[in-house]
């Protein structure tokens, strides 16, 4: 039919390729024993300016659901693109079984509206509090109450990130990631 093959097997043939690459943060949570934990996640998305919320969907069955079901705060951090292979080897392991902080080097510092630290080296980070939340599926899609942004300085203009400056890691599956390539402006209505 007009030369496109349905996909007939959604789980086996990984339906939501179709919509990656997408943008990578790594979630920064507090867990049980008064440690934080750090977990890649590509699955979010800004939900609302009016409050200002952005949306993360965290499999159940991860240690940074435990963390985030222990104590409701994190930091989003977006990573640039020379992180790439510490972002990817975040996402290899649980924090149920290695402390990625320590284990990675991941050196953090205090946020302003949370209890939850930011990453340093990341080009920006979004401070937030667990607002709402719906389980769909496997996962738990929590819906975060952005109390604060940080940009790193003289990367981010009235336009979003200059690209001409940095950039950030889009997944694409497995160890795939993407850079945002060129910018362009559509022409305005007449």
């Amino acid at each position: 039919m007009h030369g496109f093959t349905r996909l007939k097997n959604l789980e086996e043939e990984k339906f939501y390729l179709t919509l990656h690459p997408s943008p990578t943060i790594v979630v920064v949570t507090k867990c049980p024993g008064n440690r934080f934990n750090a977990m890649p996640a590509s699955w979010n998305v800004p939900l609302s300016e009016e409050p200002p919320a952005v949306g993360v969907a965290i499999d159940r069955e991860t240690y940074t659901f435990e963390c985030l079901e222990h104590h409701p705060e994190a930091s989003l951090n977006v990573p640039g693109p020379e992180l790439v292979d510490l972002v990817y080897s975040m996402g290899t392991v649980s924090g149920r079984d290695v402390d990625k902080i320590r284990e990675f080097k991941v050196k953090l510092v205090d946020s302003e509206t949370v209890s939850v630290p930011r990453w340093a080296d990341a080009i920006a980070s979004l401070e937030g509090k667990v607002w709402k939340y719906m389980d769909v599926g496997e996962v738990r899609f929590y819906a975060f109450r952005i109390l604060a942004v940080h940009v790193r300085e003289g990367l981010y203009t009235r336009w979003g990130w200059d690209f001409s400056k940095t950039n950030i890691l889009l997944h694409g599956a497995g160890r795939a990631f993407y850079l945002v390539g060129r910018r362009v402006f559509a022409r305005k209505p007449k």
